[in-house]
C-alpha cells in the first residue's frame, strides 16, 4: 500500500536508503542467490512453523533456527532478522565493501555490520526468485513493525508485502500489454509483477522513499527498472497517456487525519478510494483494465452497492465484490493496532480511538466495506455494474477468472435468449452437482452446483437446470438439449424454451457454463 494522496504530515528527514547502483545491485543478488537466500531455501532452513511465524511479525522461532554459521543463515539474520553479524561471516558471502559503500550495509562497532533494510525473499508465479525491499521492521506488521507511535519514521514509512499487495497481485489480470500504471507503488511489489507481461511500467507514489525502494526491488529481482514518478493520484500521468492496465494498493484506510502516508490517504470518509475509481476510465485504452483495492462507507440510510455504481466512471465494465465488513469498532480497533497505539500510552490510545468514532459518527457510518473493484474499458453502449458480496474462500491466482468474467459479459451482451438457444455450451471445469433434502425423500429439495475453482461459487438450480448442465458437453445446442428435456418430463418444449434462457443466462455469467467456440 503506497501514498498517494497530497495531504501528509512532514516528518523530519528519514534514515538514508542505499544506492540503485544497478552493478552492486546485480553483484549482490548474485551472492543471494549463491547462498540460497530465496523463499524455498529459506522454508527449508527455518521450517514451517518459524516461516509462518515471520508473517505474524515473531522472529524468535527464526533466531533459533539461525544459531548457526552457514551462508544462508548469515543472510537470513542480516537481512530477515534485522541482526548485527560479525563482518568476516558476512566477507564469506557477500561483496561487503560495495555494499557499504553503496549504503546496503552499515558498519556497527568494531567488527560488526548490519542491513540498512530489509531484503525479504520472494517467489514470483512462474518460480521467479526476487526480492522485496522495505524498511526495516516494516516487512510486515504495518507501523507496529518499528514501535508504533508518531516517531519520525512511522509517517513515510515504507512496508514490505502483506496480505493485501498479495491479494492485489493474485486478481491482476496477467496479459501481455504494452503499458501498465501502478499507482501508489509502495514497496514495489505490484511493479514487479506487471513488468513480467507489460513492455512498459509506470510507478507513482506521493512518498520520494517509497519510488527509491521500488527501484531497489526491482534492481535486486533483476526486473527492468520502471518509469518512477512522484505525486498523488493520476497528478504524475500525462493528459494523453492512456495505459493498458492500472493497478493500485492505496491508502484506503478511512481514518481521522493522515498520520500514516502508507495507509491514510487523507480525504474525507472513502473519498480518496472514489476519485482513484473515478479517474481511472480515461487514463484506460479500450479494453484495459483497472483493478483496485478499497475501502468504502456503509452509510446510515444509505445502500452501499448503490453507493459504489456511483463511483463506476462512463465507459466502464465493472466488477466489484465486498469481500469484508467490520462495524465502525472493529475497524478502529483493527488500524490503531496496525500502528501499535494499544502498545503506548493508554489515555492516548483511548483519546485516538475516540477520534474515529467520533468521525464515523460525523458521517453516519456504521461500517466499513473492504474489497476488490475492476474496470474494464469499453465501447458497448450499455456497460455492465456488477457488484456483489462474496465473503467466502476463494482460489488465488484470480486473475484468469476477473478476465474470464468480462469476457463473459461481452458474450452474454452479444447474444439475447434466441441465440442462447441455438448456442453450444459445455459445463466448467471441476463443477459438481450436490442434491440437498430430507433423507428417505424420494425428491431432493433442490439441487445446488458447485465450482472447485476460482470463484469456487456454488448456485440453486432446478431439475431442468441441474439437468441441462449436466447434459452440456458441447455437441448439442441448447434448444435440442432442452427440446430433449422437456419430452422426459412431460412438458411443453415451447414453455420450456420460453423461460430456460434466463437460468442458462446465469449460468454462463457465474462460470458454471461456458459457451463453445
Amino acid at each position: 500500500m503506497g501514498g498517494v494522496s497530497n495531504a501528509t504530515l512532514s516528518p523530519p528527514p528519514p534514515p538514508p536508503l542505499p544506492s540503485a547502483d544497478p552493478d552492486v545491485a546485480a553483484r549482490l543478488r548474485e551472492a543471494l542467490l549463491a547462498a540460497s537466500f530465496t523463499a524455498d531455501g529459506l522454508l527449508e532452513l527455518l521450517g514451517a512453523p518459524a516461516y509462518a511465524a515471520l508473517a505474524r511479525s515473531e522472529t524468535v522461532p527464526a533466531l533459533r533456527a539461525t544459531r548457526g554459521e552457514s551462508p544462508l543463515e548469515t543472510l537470513a539474520r542480516l537481512f530477515l532478522l534485522q541482526q548485527p553479524v560479525p563482518h568476516a561471516r558476512v566477507e564469506k558471502v557477500l561483496p561487503v565493501r560495495a555494499c557499504v559503500d553503496s549504503g546496503w550495509l552499515v558498519p556497527v562497532g568494531a567488527d560488526e555490520v548490519a542491513a540498512t533494510v530489509d531484503v525479504r525473499p520472494y517467489g514470483g508465479p512462474d518460480g521467479e526468485d526476487w526480492f522485496i525491499v522495505s524498511d526495516l521492521g516494516c516487512a510486515v506488521g504495518g507501523a507496529g513493525g518499528i514501535g508504533g507511535g508518531d516517531g519520525p519514521a512511522d509517517t513515510g514509512v515504507v512496508l514490505g508485502v502483506g496480505g493485501a499487495s498479495m491479494t492485489l497481485a493474485g486478481i491482476t489480470v496477467r496479459t501481455p500489454v504494452a503499458a501498465a500504471l501502478d499507482l501508489g507503488t509502495g514497496s514495489g511489489i505490484q511493479a514487479l509483477h506487471a513488468a513480467r507481461h507489460a513492455t512498459r511500467v509506470t510507478a507513482t507514489d506521493l512518498n520520494p522513499r517509497a519510488l527509491h525502494i521500488t527501484a531497489l526491488t526491482l534492481a535486486l529481482s533483476g526486473a527492468p527498472a520502471a518509469d518512477l514518478r512522484e505525486g498523488s493520484l493520476f497528478e504524475p500521468v500525462k493528459d494523453d497517456e492512456r495505459y493498458d492496465l492500472i493497478v493500485s494498493n492505496p491508502p484506503f484506510v478511512i481514518s481521522p487525519g493522515a498520520r500514516l502516508t502508507y495507509r491514510d490517504g487523507g480525504m474525507a470518509g472513502d473519498d480518496l478510494c472514489r476519485s482513484l475509481v473515478q479517474g481511472a476510465g480515461e487514463r484506460l485504452n479500450e479494453g484495459g483494465f483497472a483493478q483496485f483495492l478499497a475501502n468504502w462507507q456503509h452509510v446510515e440510510g444509505e445502500d452501499w452497492q448503490e453507493r459504489l455504481r456511483s463511483w463506476v466512471p462512463r465507459g466502464c465494465d465493472a466488477w466489484i465484490v465486498q469481500r469484508e465488513v467490520q462495524d465502525i469498532t472493529q475497524y478502529a480497533e483493527l488500524w490503531l493496532r496496525d500502528a501499535g497505539d494499544h502498545r503506548g500510552d493508554q489515555a492516548t490510545y483511548q483519546a485516538r480511538y475516540d477520534a474515529w468514532l467520533d468521525e464515523f459518527e460525523a458521517r453516519k457510518v456504521k461500517a466499513v466495506g473492504f474489497g476488490w473493484i475492476t474496470l474494464r474499458r469499453t465501447a458497448a453502449a450499455e456497460p455492465v455494474v456488477t457488484v456483489e458480496e462474496w465473503p467466502h474462500p476463494v482460489e488465488q491466482p484470480l486473475g484468469d477468472t476477473v478476465r474470464a468474467h468480462f469476457e463473459r459479459l461481452d458474450y452474454l451482451r452479444a447474444n439475447d435468449d434466441a441465440a442462447l438457444l441455438t448456442a453450444h455450451f459445455r459445463l466448467a471445469g471441476e463443477v459438481v452437482q450436490e442434491q440437498v433434502g430430507l433423507p428417505g425423500a424420494e425428491d431432493p429439495e433442490h439441487v445446488v452446483l458447485r465450482q472447485n475453482r476460482g470463484m469456487r461459487r456454488a448456485t440453486k438450480v432446478d431439475t431442468v437446470g441441474a439437468g441441462f448442465a449436466g447434459v452440456c458437453d458441447g455437441t448439442l445446442s441448447a434448444g435440442r438439449i432442452l427440446d430433449a428435456i422437456a419430452q422426459l418430463v412431460g412438458e411443453d418444449p415451447v414453455l420450456l424454451r420460453d423461460r430456460t434462457p434466463a437460468q442458462i443466462r446465469l449460468l454462463v455469467g457465474q462460470g458454471f457454463l461456458e459457451p463453445v467456440g
